[in-house]
C-alpha cells in the first residue's frame, strides 16, 4: 500500500486544500495491465487474419435469416378452408385463445375496439383464411398487433383463423366499429 504523506500542493480552491498522495500501487498495476492488453487486442481485433467483427456480424445474419425461414409458416388457403369447415374441432382452442389475446382490441363479440370488427366483410390485411393466418402469424406492428407465431403454435393459429372467419355475418352485442379496408369473401373475391 502507498505511503500517505499529506503534503499540501500549495494551493487551494474555495478554501479546501489538495494533498499530493500518490495512488496505491495495485491500482496503478491494473491500470498498466490495461494498457498493455489494448495494445495486443486492438492489432489482433481489427487487423489480424481470420473473422473480423464485421464477417462476424454478417454470419450471426445469415444464421438469423436461416431460422426465420426455417419457423417461416406457409398457409395453404384450400387446406385451411377444408380444416375450419370440415368440423368443429378448432372450436375449443381458439375460443380460449380469443378470449386470452383477441378480445382486447376486437372485442368478445368481434365488433372490433382498437382492432377492426371480424363481423362484417372488409378486412385490411385480405380477407382469405390464409391472409387471416398470415396476419395472426406476423402481425401488424404498424398497427400495434403483435407477431402471434412466437406465443401461438400453428395448430393454434389455425384454430383462431376458423374463429375469425366465423364471426363473419354475426350480430354484435353493441354496435360493431365501422368496416375498414376492402369488401371480399373468404376466397378473396371483392364484393360490392
Amino acid at each position: 500500500m502507498s505511503k500517505v504523506t499529506d503534503e499540501v500542493r500549495g494551493h487551494s480552491f474555495d478554501g479546501i486544500e489538495e494533498y499530493d498522495n500518490p495512488l496505491p500501487r495495485w491500482w496503478l498495476g491494473i491500470f498498466f495491465v490495461t494498457i498493455v492488453f489494448a495494445i495486443a487486442y486492438v492489432p489482433y481485433a481489427h487487423l489480424m487474419e481470420g473473422n473480423s467483427l464485421q464477417d462476424e456480424w454478417a454470419q450471426d445474419m445469415e444464421a438469423a435469416k436461416a431460422l426465420a425461414a426455417k419457423q417461416r409458416i406457409d398457409w395453404n388457403n384450400e387446406e385451411l378452408k377444408t380444416y375450419c369447415t370440415s368440423g368443429d374441432t378448432w372450436k375449443a382452442g381458439a375460443a380460449s385463445n380469443y378470449t386470452t389475446k383477441c378480445v382486447a382490441c376486437h372485442r368478445a363479440d368481434g365488433g372490433g375496439g382498437v382492432g377492426p370488427a371480424f363481423t362484417d366483410d372488409s378486412f385490411l390485411h385480405g380477407g382469405t383464411y390464409k391472409d387471416i393466418a398470415e396476419t395472426i402469424t406476423v402481425g401488424v406492428p404498424a398497427k400495434g398487433m403483435i407477431a402471434w407465431k412466437a406465443q401461438l403454435k400453428k395448430e393454434e393459429i389455425q384454430d383462431l383463423t376458423c374463429l375469425v372467419v366465423s364471426l363473419r355475418g354475426q350480430k354484435t352485442t353493441t354496435p360493431a366499429k365501422a368496416p375498414q379496408g376492402t369488401r371480399v369473401d373468404a376466397d378473396g373475391n371483392p364484393l360490392k
